[in-house]
């Protein structure tokens, strides 16, 4: 997702906010700020904005709290999680590869719900200490959680629920395709259903159209996101017996180290029209150089740059094996958000493997008829 803003790590998972959470933030604080959680008369507009940024602090903490009881209990079950990120819907973990067992798959997606639940209780046991505006708002947030609890219960895949509904058809079934397929299809549903009670709120009660318009938005996100997730089913199933030696590019050249920036240009990117060149002097990979990385160099400094100057070395790359199957590579190439990646063997680079390369071989099975989008 771009347009984020990196806020650390926690529990070693890196945590980012995208931009347009901050709509979201300015909606949540301004309402709780123009409409106050007590009767007239109101506290003093200083304290209404102090608590209105603090509740909408700690609601958004919840969600991050949501996403990790999702994020430790993935990397229990040895599934890396590449981080989580705030947006204008709430947050999500972007988790690198799908649950092995249906337990497992039960499991990760019932904590979520759970823990909004436990913070609810939490906020109610405070909003039973305080009192006035800060007791009301500690309320709020217990509701807000239930809330949060209750919609991510519903059967819509990739929703929490939906996820449930996966992995209890998956057990049932022993099929996990199927399982995902029904799941994305409820999912789907509950998405329409979402849109269409959304313009009937609109049409019907009509001072209620925004509230109708945000139905609508988040309808139209769940049917994305269910597609989506039943998409990369597919692509798994296309992927299936495909290894990383089939789908190489063996005529990736090796650039000796010291080589400038413009003899590279010159040499290899004009005659070749590769954007990726492995570093090697001799056969073992010192590191890597891209066309991204060089566009960054001022054209005037090629000459006295070389390519060891700025190339990724090799003790921060992932690199893949001739027999690795492709699907784990791809999955890599997504947790390091890059589009090439070596390939080793016995020490030596013999290969590259490029996303343009993957979506050649998936764009031939089309053309062979062999289905990869969803129905």
């Amino acid at each position: 997702m771009r347009g984020n803003i990196s806020l650390g790590r926690v529990f070693g998972i890196p945590l980012r906010l995208h931009y347009t959470w901050f709509i979201i933030f300015a909606l949540v604080t301004s309402s709780l700020v123009l409409y106050p959680l007590v009767e007239p008369p109101y506290p003093p507009i200083e304290q209404r904005i102090i608590l209105g940024i603090l509740t909408s602090l700690l609601f958004f903490a919840s969600i991050i709290t949501h996403e990790l009881a999702h994020s430790i209990l993935a990397i229990r079950n040895n599934i890396s999680v590449k981080e989580i990120t705030l947006f204008v819907f709430g947050g999500v973990s972007q988790i690198t590869k799908e649950a092995t067992r249906p337990r497992a798959e039960l499991l990760i997606a019932i904590v979520g719900p759970l823990t909004s639940l436990a913070l609810a209780g939490i906020f109610y046991g405070l909003h039973l200490l305080l009192t006035g505006l800060a007791a009301n708002l500690m309320q709020w947030l217990a509701l807000i959680n239930v809330a949060l609890a209750v919609f991510n219960l519903i059967p819509g895949f990739p929703l929490d629920g939906g996820r449930i509904l996966r992995a209890l058809i998956w057990q049932r079934t022993d099929d996990y395709h199927k399982a995902t397929r029904i799941a994305s299809k409820v999912g789907q549903g509950v998405a329409y259903a979402f849109m269409a009670g959304g313009l009937a709120l609109m049409i019907v009660v009509r001072e209620w159209w925004f509230n109708g318009l945000w139905f609508i938005l988040i309808g139209w996100f769940l049917r994305n996101a269910a597609r989506a997730s039943y998409q990369q089913v597919l692509l798994r199933d296309a992927f299936i017996g495909i290894t990383a030696r089939q789908l190489m590019d063996y005529g990736c050249p090796l650039v000796p180290p010291h080589l400038n920036l413009m003899e590279l240009a010159q040499q290899y990117i004009l005659p070749t029209g590769q954007s990726c060149f492995p570093i090697s002097w001799g056969t073992g990979l010192e590191g890597m150089v891209t066309l991204q990385q060089i566009k960054k160099v001022p054209r005037s400094s090629w000459a006295i740059t070389s390519v060891q100057d700025i190339m990724t070395p090799a003790s921060k790359l992932k690199v893949a094996y001739p027999a690795q199957d492709i699907l784990s590579v791809l999955q890599e190439m997504s947790g390091e958000n890059t589009n090439h990646i070596p390939v080793i063997e016995a020490g030596k680079v013999i290969g590259i493997i490029n996303r343009e390369d993957i979506a050649r071989f998936l764009r031939t099975r089309a053309d062979f008829g062999i289905r990869s989008t969803p129905e």
